[in-house]
């Protein structure tokens, strides 16, 4: 358990998040990815600190990537934080022959790892320490890439990761300003990642030079400022994507030619001529989605979409592997 603690508004309001977002439950099973940084320190300490009002079981589970050299001195770190706050602990080291270069492909096999664990040991829930300063900076990254208003309100809540195991994310309304103010109040032993410095990594770019340009230049407040903007696009594109799967129940008809061995998509445009132009690309989107082996860009949507309004006999030129979609009087025929 937890030493004994001052309850303070910090704890409360963490507290009063959880509970009126649903987040958690009482008495959960618990997995929460610490690194040893200042954000999953203070998302550990604040959950341990909690616990007695919840009756949550907690574990901790570190990932090292053996990027750094420092790497298993920075798994000890976890490892020794766990044992003097008397709670379990997983470690998932990344074998010799795995290939991960990327800050994606670590992502993914962080998070691959997290459920692997969660699910062997009867945990529901994995718990990351992601922020409002996180938030931003996802947002701002996601809108010079050219995403949609779908990108820009990465990193919700509450996710499914796989099967009944959620991802959770307690601390985004929370800077990381105020997570370092948590640990060294605390004297929280913060373990520092040098990585966090590479300015070869875009979003350290983001992080260490864009962000505080924007805080000095125009918004002192600019990090709330992009979550309140991630936190509105979030409730929209949800509304948004529930409308547009229950349009394309009513708009799509799917067979199955066998003899051919391929399968054909057949879209009644009919339905889909008076509706706004943001549904008519989410179903669009979805169906891709669905057909394509690979997520389908904003060219492929528009492309499809144009065949709403176009002329009898019209089709797209070809999309990747060769097929193409085609009008044929009230429908689109995408053969595939």
């Amino acid at each position: 358990m937890s030493s004994a603690f001052s309850w303070t508004s910090f704890h409360a309001k963490i507290h009063r998040i959880i509970r009126v977002r649903q987040l958690l439950e009482p008495n959960q099973r618990i997995l929460v990815a610490v690194s040893g940084g200042q954000d999953s320190l203070c998302l550990i300490k604040l959950l341990l600190d909690l616990q007695s009002k919840w009756g949550w079981h907690l574990g901790i589970a570190h990932c090292d990537h053996r990027w750094r050299s420092d790497s298993q001195a920075n798994a000890q770190h976890v490892a020794n934080v766990a044992r003097n706050w008397d709670t379990t602990f997983y470690l998932q080291t990344a074998s010799e022959d795995l290939s991960i270069n990327s800050e994606a492909k670590a992502r993914n096999w962080r998070y691959q790892v997290l459920t692997d664990i969660a699910r062997k040991n009867n945990y529901n829930c994995i718990v990351t320490g992601h922020t409002a300063s996180d938030r931003a900076e996802t947002l701002l990254y996601n809108l010079m890439r050219g995403s949609g208003a779908d990108g820009l309100q990465a990193l919700n809540w509450k996710r499914p990761l796989e099967g009944d195991i959620m991802l959770v994310r307690p601390l985004l309304e929370i800077t990381r300003t105020q997570t370092g103010k948590f640990c060294q109040d605390l004297q929280l032993p913060v373990w520092e990642d040098s990585t966090n410095q590479d300015l070869k990594y875009a979003r350290n770019q983001i992080r260490q030079e864009l962000i505080p340009y924007l805080q000095k230049n125009f918004n002192p407040q600019v990090e709330s400022a992009l979550f309140q903007t991630a936190e509105l696009l979030q409730a929209e594109v949800e509304y948004l994507e529930e409308t547009a799967r229950e349009l394309q129940k009513q708009v799509i008809i799917r067979e199955n030619i066998i003899r051919e061995n391929s399968d054909i998509v057949q879209i009644n445009r009919h339905i889909l001529k008076n509706v706004p132009l943001a549904l008519q690309r989410r179903v669009m989107r979805q169906i891709l989605q669905q057909i394509m082996p690979h997520a389908p860009s904003f060219e492929h949507i528009e492309k499809l979409t144009s065949l709403i309004q176009a002329p009898n006999r019209s089709q797209t030129d070809p999309f990747p592997g060769g097929k193409i979609a085609k009008v044929e009087g009230d429908r689109i025929i995408f053969e595939f």
